[in-house]
């Protein structure tokens, strides 16, 4: 063959073969890397998604709601976004797009804040779940990234008892570990403090104003005088009106990295378990069944 016929040839061989590969993962989406974004996929790429995850998917749950003078009202929607969907990248699952329809009440006094009712909350939530399920989604895990949800969803999770489901909901309420990492300097650290404005430094720096951090105070204001197994619906407005719990001056990237790393692995290895599980929906059908004649069951 000659040079000149062989620089001829290989343009067109490589067209032909680049346009067949492409062809190919065209017609098989499981050889092409599919997006873990419930919204980004099309048609046919979501039944493939609902097939590669074994029908896990993940409903991150956040809010929006006033996060000290320093951070976005979005924020628990924006932490919990970014750890969902980076577990999901390392374990495979479908992620719902932003869901912030909870529970908020305690800020209804805060500019920004949007605060559903009860009822809305617990019917959106079942319509959404519902609907996740209708279309594959048999492991509903809720990822929640907001601590006022966190009586509403075990609450939610157990009233899927009151009647036949063909899907489980999981919740996943863990956010912060517990140990290791960098040393922390504050010791009030629940809300817009050192742990939360770390972590919103390696999801969305670019939301962080941390120069306004100092300009309101997150100290306990402690306007209730009662025991401490003594729960009120205001207890949260009693200690921190403001609606700043800490000192989020005191962040910093290495300490947002370790927690946001952490939550991402814990995360992937809860959607590993979900995965592996094949006893909740088998036990909840067995509930339902009994459920329905009481008398029939055996003491």
């Amino acid at each position: 063959m000659t040079t000149r016929l062989r620089f001829t040839i290989l343009p067109i061989l490589t067209v032909i073969l680049g346009t067949s590969y492409f062809t190919q993962a065209q017609a098989n989406p499981s050889q092409a890397k599919l997006s873990v974004h419930w919204e980004e996929l099309t048609a046919a790429d979501f039944r493939e998604g609902i097939h590669r995850s074994q029908g896990t998917c993940l409903l991150p749950f956040g809010i929006l709601e006033k996060h000290g003078p320093h951070l976005p009202l979005g924020t628990d929607l924006l932490d919990v976004r970014y750890a969902a969907l980076h577990a999901a990248e390392q374990e495979y699952a479908v992620v719902f797009p932003e869901y912030y329809f909870g529970q908020i009440a305690e800020a209804r006094h805060e500019p920004g804040t949007v605060a559903y009712s009860r009822e809305m909350q617990l019917a959106l939530l079942q319509e959404t779940t519902d609907e996740m399920a209708r279309n594959g989604c048999k492991k509903v895990l809720i990822v929640n990234g907001h601590g006022g949800n966190e009586h509403l969803l075990p609450f939610f999770a157990q009233s899927q008892l009151d009647k036949p489901h063909d899907y489980v909901v999981y919740v996943f309420d863990e956010r912060t570990p517990s140990s290791g990492g960098p040393a922390k300097k504050t010791s009030i650290d629940m809300h817009a403090g050192e742990s939360e404005t770390s972590k919103m430094m390696i999801s969305r720096p670019d939301t962080v104003h941390i120069d306004r951090a100092t300009s309101e105070s997150g100290a306990d204001q402690h306007h209730q005088n009662l025991p401490q197994d003594v729960y009120t619906g205001i207890w949260w407005y009693a200690r921190f009106p403001g609606h700043y719990s800490g000192d989020g001056s005191a962040a910093t990237k290495e300490l947002g990295k370790f927690q946001m790393d952490w939550w991402i692995d814990a995360l992937a290895k809860t959607i590993r378990a979900v995965k592996a599980d094949d006893a909740s929906l088998k036990l909840q059908n067995e509930f339902y069944e009994k459920s329905g004649r009481p008398l029939d069951t055996q003491p």
